[in-house]
């Protein structure tokens, strides 16, 4: 009686499947074409001008701290002798790929 009762309120609870009538046709769909031409198009976006902001975005300041973290212990790495040369190198190169400028050993000052 249960399980009969759990099988009836999970049919009622699934959506219906939309047959293919409901479907939209392929001639409905708007040319390739134009969708193109539209994507071309810059918007305009000057309703987000953040100039005046005093504080920087949230995501913005996660990033910072995020980059100086891993800054930190690069430094850490550059100043262990034990930490092989190889895998430094290769630390600031991956972290050069996510700053967007040539990161060394000295530059990792600036954080």
């Amino acid at each position: 009686m249960l399980l009969r009762a759990l099988f009836a309120s999970l049919i009622l609870l699934l959506p219906a499947v939309p047959s293919a009538q409901s479907l939209p046709r392929q001639a409905d769909a708007p040319p390739l074409a134009a969708a193109d031409a539209k994507s071309d198009a810059k918007p305009d976006r000057s309703f987000r001008d953040t100039s005046g902001y005093r504080h920087p975005a949230l995501s913005r300041t996660q990033r910072d701290l995020q980059n100086l973290a891993y800054a930190l212990q690069l430094r850490d790495y550059c100043a262990d002798d034990r930490v092989s040369d190889a895998f430094v190198k290769e630390q600031l190169a991956r972290f050069s790929r996510i700053t967007g400028r040539k990161e060394t050993c000295r530059t990792l000052l600036a954080y």
